[in-house]
């Protein structure tokens, strides 16, 4: 099986998958020996579907604890198959439900309730669930001392002493939107950037008093939400100035390292829910899509100094 897009062989077809899970009881999405997690129980799953193993293509890894509402991934499947998940005669459908049937059936046999197949489609090879993806949209939800504590979604609501200052991190979040190097509010990996175009991010109180924080960007850095999230509650507890994020952002498009800026304060992951995932219409825009992500941003794009993203 394969990573990108448009290289497999002409004996596979490509399926995109619509999924959701509880991330409670994961140890995060990618396989890990030993470990229970998101994609590890979903290509067993595959596997025995296909009686062959299968790869499986994230739109963006989770970590242990996340949750994700609308998560997408694709993966080739053997074409041989295409006739056992049509069915026959009367009983007869698209493989693509039949692939939705089966998985389910077989998740559930194996005791994954924590995880929810939406949908299944046939796609073209130019679909890529990871590089042809245009934004990706998280929520965090945070109970301060002002909101009711629901003990059916305790599991989704990290709290807190104290009480937030819910318009404070509103400004500050509208300074932070935009093209920054985001490097106070990740942990960057090698060969990776740490430059992304956040395109909204939105703090308000539910009506049972939690604090959503609504983030969409065309991708996010490691840790990058918990961080923001993190770095908006010391605005909102009074520890941080409202401009403080954007300065920060300044300090690192103007060259500022790692150690020199202050430690992340990450957030309890158990907040965080993958939202939906957003793809442009078309094979072609897929493929277009797919080789800008696969380019890397330089810091020029600031206008700041010469320092090389990672």
């Amino acid at each position: 099986m394969t990573d990108t897009a448009g290289s497999a062989p002409p004996s596979t077809v490509r399926f995109r998958i619509d999924l959701g899970y509880d991330g409670t009881d994961f140890h995060g999405w990618a396989v890990q020996p030993e470990l229970r997690t998101v994609q590890g129980v979903l290509e067993e799953g595959l596997a025995l579907i296909c009686a062959t193993p299968v790869r499986t293509v994230v739109a963006g890894r989770t970590d242990a604890g996340v949750h994700a509402r609308r998560q997408v991934v694709h993966c080739d499947l053997p074409v041989d198959l295409l006739p056992r998940l049509a069915g026959r005669g009367a009983r007869t459908r698209e493989p693509a439900d039949g692939l939705v049937s089966r998985l389910r059936g077989v998740l559930g046999h194996r005791g994954a309730p924590d995880i929810v197949i939406h949908a299944a489609q046939q796609v073209p090879r130019a679909f890529d669930a990871r590089f042809a993806a245009v934004w990706r949209r998280y929520s965090y939800r945070l109970a301060d001392a002002d909101a009711l504590r629901d003990p059916l979604t305790v599991r989704q609501t990290p709290s807190l002493r104290g009480t937030l200052d819910v318009g404070a991190m509103q400004r500050s979040a509208q300074e932070v939107v935009g093209l920054h190097d985001f490097l106070p509010f990740c942990k960057p990996r090698p060969e990776s950037t740490t430059i992304r175009t956040l395109l909204d991010l939105q703090v308000e109180r539910e009506g049972d008093g939690v604090i959503r924080f609504d983030l969409r960007a065309d991708a996010f850095c490691h840790h990058m939400v918990r961080a923001l999230v993190g770095g908006l509650v010391r605005v909102g507890s009074g520890a941080w100035s409202v401009t403080e994020p954007a300065v920060l952002l300044a300090r690192a498009g103007q060259g500022a390292i790692r150690e020199e800026l202050p430690p992340l304060h990450l957030m309890p992951a158990h907040g965080l829910v993958l939202e939906e995932v957003g793809y442009p219409e078309g094979e072609r825009a897929w493929a277009q899509q797919a080789a800008t992500a696969r380019n890397r941003r330089r810091v020029e794009e600031l206008g700041g100094s010469a320092r090389p993203t990672i």
